[in-house]
């Protein structure tokens, strides 16, 4: 086993997180120098899209991140792949966004090769929704957010011209229960389904049929076709409308203007991009891609979108010159 990471260009993590074990890789980059150790690696934290598991696609993405330079630290949300957690499959917003945040307090404290200072937040899909939540609610602790075809909603955010929302998420968030209630919980049901009519599942377009039954269905991707979502009644929601305003450090999101899923309508994702306090990459995608095509590998929409992001994390998490 450590052979087989050694030669995939990362090695085996874990962290606690919510009184479980996340699991995961750390890549680092192969540097043909010496560095010196005051020289440490900016870090690019990721974690996967809605049900799925790091060998979907989310691999490849660290593999070209930590061609370009970065270090990256990549895990299975709670519940998932190798990740510790139960009920198996279950998704709470809240805990995966508490997850990214020890995942964060973990670097900061206990990698040596990594610089605290220059850690960024990858997500894509539910996990792009995440990152530009945390985005506002971990600022000092990271330097940089990247987002594509995050879920932003299916409606625009609640108005919140005091900022009464975002401190009752903001306080949700640190010390908040999140359980969910039969209520507010549905499933477990098949994430796709060949006739979501018939046979109801959590993703109805044809579109994540095809993507999660040919990448999940890889040897060792550990994907079951099945889960719960949960969406816990909290005081104010888990949405990126509501802290994009706080947001301040740089962020970029790609998005594609034909998006097929509900919950990441395009209309509803430039609102939050407008909305966003700080610097900003805002990317649309060429029609076509729609909300899965950059997670086909290979594919041509894999290399731009996986270049664009490099580009980005390499501009804002460089170290300025001495």
């Amino acid at each position: 086993m450590q052979q087989q990471q050694a030669a995939a260009g990362f090695r085996a993590i874990d962290f606690p997180s919510e009184g479980e074990t996340l699991r995961g890789r750390l890549y680092l980059p192969r540097i043909k120098e010496p560095v010196p150790a005051q020289l440490r690696l900016p870090l690019l934290i990721m974690g996967h899209g809605f049900t799925s598991t790091i060998p979907m696609t989310t691999d490849r993405y660290a593999e070209a991140f930590a061609a370009r330079g970065l270090a990256v630290l990549l895990y299975d949300h709670r519940n998932f792949g190798v990740s510790g957690g139960e009920p198996r499959r279950e998704v709470n917003p809240w805990i995966q966004a508490r997850g990214y945040r020890d995942a964060v307090r973990f670097a900061r404290s206990s990698l040596a090769e990594v610089d605290p200072e220059r850690i960024a937040l990858w997500g894509v899909s539910n996990s792009g929704m995440q990152v530009l939540v945390l985005g506002a609610l971990l600022d000092g602790q990271i330097a940089a957010v990247t987002a594509v075809v995050p879920s932003c909603g299916e409606e625009p955010p609640p108005p919140d011209p005091d900022g009464r929302l975002f401190a009752l998420l903001r306080e949700t968030f640190e010390q908040g229960d999140v359980t969910g209630t039969p209520e507010t919980t549905t499933g477990p049901l098949p994430v796709v389904s060949f006739d979501p009519i018939r046979y109801p599942a959590h993703l109805a377009p044809p579109t994540a049929f095809r993507w999660f039954v040919e990448h999940g269905g890889r040897p060792g991707s550990g994907w079951t076709n099945d889960a719960t979502r949960v969406v816990p009644a909290t005081m104010a929601p888990f949405r990126p409308g509501i802290a994009a305003p706080h947001v301040r450090v740089p962020v970029q999101v790609i998005y594609a203007p034909d998006d097929e899923m509900g919950r990441a309508n395009p209309m509803v994702t430039r609102i939050v991009c407008e909305a966003l306090g700080g610097p900003k990459e805002i990317v649309e995608l060429e029609e076509g891609c729609g909300h899965f095509g950059e997670l086909w590998y290979p594919s041509r929409w894999f290399d731009q979108v996986s270049a664009l992001q490099a580009d980005f994390l390499l501009r804002h998490l460089t170290a300025p010159a001495p």
